[in-house]
């Protein structure tokens, strides 16, 4: 497992929809990341507390919005978008969102997307050319995105990885701390 020094002095940005991003693929990520001595964002289209859901449908937990989109920058050393069917479709949505998103992978910085979350990869039109994975009702978005689709629990393509479901999180986890401790070295 990853020691807990991994990513001390590393800032990842972690999106939040205002509501319906889905609370454990929100959470698990933001908490490998700071048990692994990173600092956490939580980025928002405003300001205030986000909703999560747990299973698109139940109430999840309330959550503190550190900064908009509208005024992060390209700071951060790393993405992490979270899924849920109502977050993910809010956040592609959110213009601020998709154009942070658009810089960040323009700079080659990494990002780690989940679920629902590579609607904004779509949106950001960073897919094209990468194999991604994903909720597996986004296999033809990715694909008329120029992606390719694979049924994978965790993806990796030049900086940008994919998972599909709250059931990848460990593998996703693992993963993007992996890969955002490369990318800061």
């Amino acid at each position: 497992m990853t020691d807990s020094s991994d990513l001390e002095g590393t800032t990842v940005g972690v999106f939040l929809a205002p509501e319906g991003s889905e609370e454990a693929e929100f959470t698990d990520p933001r908490d490998a990341v700071t048990d692994a001595g990173g600092t956490v964002d939580v980025l928002g289209s405003e300001p205030g507390e986000a909703e999560t859901v747990n299973n698109d449908l139940e109430p999840g937990g309330s959550y503190e919005i550190d900064r908009t989109f509208e005024d992060a920058e390209n700071e951060y050393d790393a993405l992490i978008v979270p899924g849920g069917t109502v977050g993910a479709d809010t956040l592609r949505t959110d213009d601020d969102a998709v154009d942070l998103l658009r810089e960040h992978r323009s700079a080659d910085k990494p990002v780690a997307v989940i679920c629902h979350g590579p609607w904004l990869l779509v949106e950001a039109d960073v897919v094209d050319g990468r194999t991604l994975t994903s909720y597996h009702s986004l296999e033809t978005d990715v694909r008329n995105a120029g992606g390719e689709w694979v049924d994978e629990a965790v993806v990796v393509d030049d900086g940008v990885i994919t998972s599909r479901n709250p059931d990848d999180l460990d593998a996703f986890c693992e993963t993007l701390l992996k890969e955002f401790s490369t990318a800061d070295s």
